[in-house]
């Protein structure tokens, strides 16, 4: 029926821009959210007229966002240099001695470098391997090797791996499998994640054939 062939085909060329515009726009409420509660906070213990101006500021939509992101370019300079690490030592010890919050600091500082540091190895390479059963193959990301008390329980040659959800792959699961048993793909990270999140509708481009049993080396 052309009705519902067009109407679909509509659907597909404006939902995904409709939903980056959510997530924006979202973003952007929540960033400036913040900052408004920042600015009132700031208002209720200064003077009258500088109360004004920050009142202001408040209803400038699109201003929290802009701030953050300076503040995190200002703070990316700042610990760039010398002094700046040295700084940013001094902060890490201090949080790392205060109870309970030491866990919570430790455990996503940890996290955030392993992603975030241009030497990890975490979601650099899309893989191939058997879940959640043998013969059932889905996308996955190496997060890096067994380490410790871990790698010690287990005999050869293991990797770390996340298997994400789809459509949604900010959820997942966290296996250790033989180096032996992946795949390591060609394509891109991001081919993998677009692969994921539309359930296999978006193919990624063509790459040369990878070498089976043949997982990344750390």
């Amino acid at each position: 029926m052309p009705f519902k062939k067009y109407l679909l085909t509509g659907l597909m060329v404006w939902l995904p821009l409709a939903i980056t515009i959510w997530v924006l726009l979202w973003m952007t409420s929540v960033l400036d959210g913040l900052f408004g509660s920042f600015l009132l906070a700031l208002s209720a213990v200064s003077s009258d007229a500088v109360g004004v101006s920050l009142e202001r500021l408040h209803h400038i939509p699109g201003l929290g966002v802009v701030l953050v992101l300076g503040f995190m370019l200002v703070t990316g300079a700042l610990v760039s240099n010398v002094a700046g690490r040295w700084w940013l030592k001094q902060w890490d010890r201090m949080f790392t001695h205060i109870p309970v919050v030491k866990s919570i600091y430790n455990s996503v500082k940890k996290v955030s470098d392993t992603l975030f540091s241009s030497n990890g190895n975490a979601f650099r390479t899309a893989l191939l391997v058997q879940f959640p059963r043998p013969g059932s193959w889905t996308i996955a990301f190496q997060t890096g090797v067994p380490d410790g008390e871990v790698a010690q329980h287990l005999p050869g040659d293991f990797i770390s791996v996340y298997v994400p959800t789809t459509p949604n792959p900010t959820g997942g699961y966290f296996l250790l499998l033989p180096r032996a048993e992946v795949i390591e793909l060609q394509m891109s990270v991001d081919e993998a994640l677009t692969y994921v999140i539309s359930m296999g509708s978006v193919s990624p481009t063509a790459h040369p054939a990878p070498v089976a049993n043949a997982a990344p080396k750390s």
